[in-house]
């Protein structure tokens, strides 16, 4: 008899999950509240421009490859390599083109910043020894199973745990390695990559470069969004059925802790198996209110959030690329306002992501589709008090270190901010990744892929095993795949 499973969520960890487990004959039905698919990773248009609303960096491509191959699908999933990865921009004129190539990109930064070569290579290659040693231990695995920690690929990163940089914070490895403290600044931006804070978050989390430049960054042919239309399109071919508008109630969970249904409309509907891809705080606060909380990894502290304005400029800038970075003077204060002080600084770095640099139609002929972000705190049910402060902030940063006069060129605005990411997708106070990585013991502060106390509940995204972003939001799906067919064939 063909087990049904029911998915709460078509963000990119509900779909892959429902992807991997209707291939293994599983009946799955997704629900999601919204009345388009993806969660963060969706799109809007405005007035003749296309915006992705929300992650704009794409790496390891193989993972979305993987699903198409798994279903065997005629649908190619098409995406560019880029050759130049980030424009930097420092606020005494200084700027940088992080280039994929490895070479180009050290003799680059020697060039602008007076650095060693060969130490920039040097520290490159470290991180790839991070990521390599570590990416079968914490990443392609539940960490909450013993039987994962006693096989040869484990005891190996388990044992090169001296050497992995956990007893340092990124910045301070950082510093020690580099001279100049722009160097310094541009690798420690990488901790933002999880909503992470440089000055807190072990070295080890400096690996995170390595992906960008020993694997490559890439964009779709047609955008981020282009990632939720391409995993739809595989759920679909596999008889994958996703409710849009349909807001999950309650969790009905039996007798014997086992779940049982979903109540979803006032309409329940029974599973054998259901599969969450929403935050873990809003599961237990909303879903399972009566249930065991595991509130010690509920109130880790969480990442970073951002505020969005999306601009349609009336302008081509051929200074800048598909990504940008306007760096403030200040780092340390920047994050200090970020995570202690919990407000935004009035130099923050502002980050531009510009997709008509490569999709033509984004934008209007002559125009480009501006998103501008900057970090801010995740929000802790307050009103965005400095919504006015902050464009400012931006506008006169932008007006400044690009020598322009932006608001000339905005013939179209709309903004993000925290309170609106946590009401489109359940991410507690708008947190971007979930938990933060701020400390050496954050990869087993993450909740497992599956409840110990509810049988046949499990769990992905980017608030769960292995964290946020992308790449890692599908790594937990394999995960929680793996663990239903492996329970499923006991």
């Amino acid at each position: 008899m063909t087990k049904t499973v029911g998915v709460i969520g078509a963000g990119i960890g509900g779909l892959a999950l429902s992807i991997r487990l209707a291939n293994q004959g599983f009946k799955v039905t997704i629900f999601e509240k919204n009345s388009y698919p993806g969660g963060k990773l969706s799109e809007f248009n405005m007035n003749g421009f296309r915006f992705d609303k929300g992650p704009s960096l794409f790496t390891m491509p193989e993972l979305i490859d993987e699903l198409t191959n798994l279903q065997g699908s005629s649908h190619k999933f098409e995406y560019h390599k880029l050759k130049v990865i980030t424009n930097y921009f420092y606020s005494d004129g200084t700027q940088l083109k992080a280039s994929a190539n490895v070479e180009e990109f050290a003799a680059e930064v020697h060039l602008k910043l007076n650095e060693n070569k060969e130490t920039v290579l040097k520290h490159i290659k470290r991180n790839a020894f991070y990521f390599k040693t570590t990416e079968d231990l914490f990443l392609k695995q539940s960490l909450h199973q013993l039987k994962n920690f006693i096989n040869l690929k484990t005891v190996k990163g388990i044992l090169s745990a001296p050497f992995l940089g956990l007893m340092s914070t990124m910045h301070k490895k950082n510093e020690k390695t580099f001279s100049n403290p722009k160097t310094v600044q541009l690798f420690n931006r990488f901790a933002t990559y999880n909503g992470s804070n440089p000055y807190k978050a072990p070295a080890l989390m400096n690996m995170i470069s390595h992906l960008e430049f020993n694997l490559g960054a890439y964009l779709p042919k047609k955008g981020m969004h282009q990632i939720t239309t391409h995993l739809v399109k595989l759920a679909e071919e596999a008889n994958v059925e996703i409710k849009y508008n349909a807001t999950v109630e309650t969790l009905h969970i039996e007798s014997n802790n086992r779940i049982a249904s979903i109540k979803s409309n006032g309409i329940s509907y029974p599973f054998d198996i259901v599969a969450s891809d929403i935050d873990i705080h809003a599961l237990y606060k909303y879903l399972l209110p009566n249930s065991f909380t595991p509130k010690k990894l509920i109130k880790q502290e969480k990442s970073s959030s951002a505020y969005v304005f999306y601009w349609g400029i009336n302008k081509e800038f051929p200074a800048l690329g598909l990504h940008n970075i306007l760096f403030s003077d200040d780092y340390k204060k920047e994050f200090d306002y970020l995570f202690s002080k919990q407000y935004p600084t009035e130099d923050p770095t502002i980050y531009i992501n510009i997709t008509s640099k490569y999709c033509k139609d984004d934008a209007p002929e002559g125009c480009e589709n501006w998103f501008v972000m900057v970090n801010v705190p995740h929000n802790k049910s307050e009103s965005i008090y400095y919504a006015e402060a902050i464009r400012k902030n931006v506008v006169d940063k932008i007006n400044m270190m690009l020598k322009t006069d932006i608001e000339k060129y905005i013939i179209s605005e709309s903004t993000l901010n925290p309170i609106d990411i946590e009401n489109q997708t359940s991410s507690l106070g708008g947190s971007l990744y979930g938990n933060s990585s701020n400390n050496k013991f954050a990869a087993f502060l993450r909740h497992a892929n599956f409840s110990s106390s509810i049988k046949n509940l499990f769990l992905v995204g980017g608030s769960v095993h292995p964290g946020g972003g992308i790449p890692l939001c599908l790594f937990s799906a394999k995960i929680a795949s793996q663990l239903i067919v492996e329970q499923e064939m006991k």
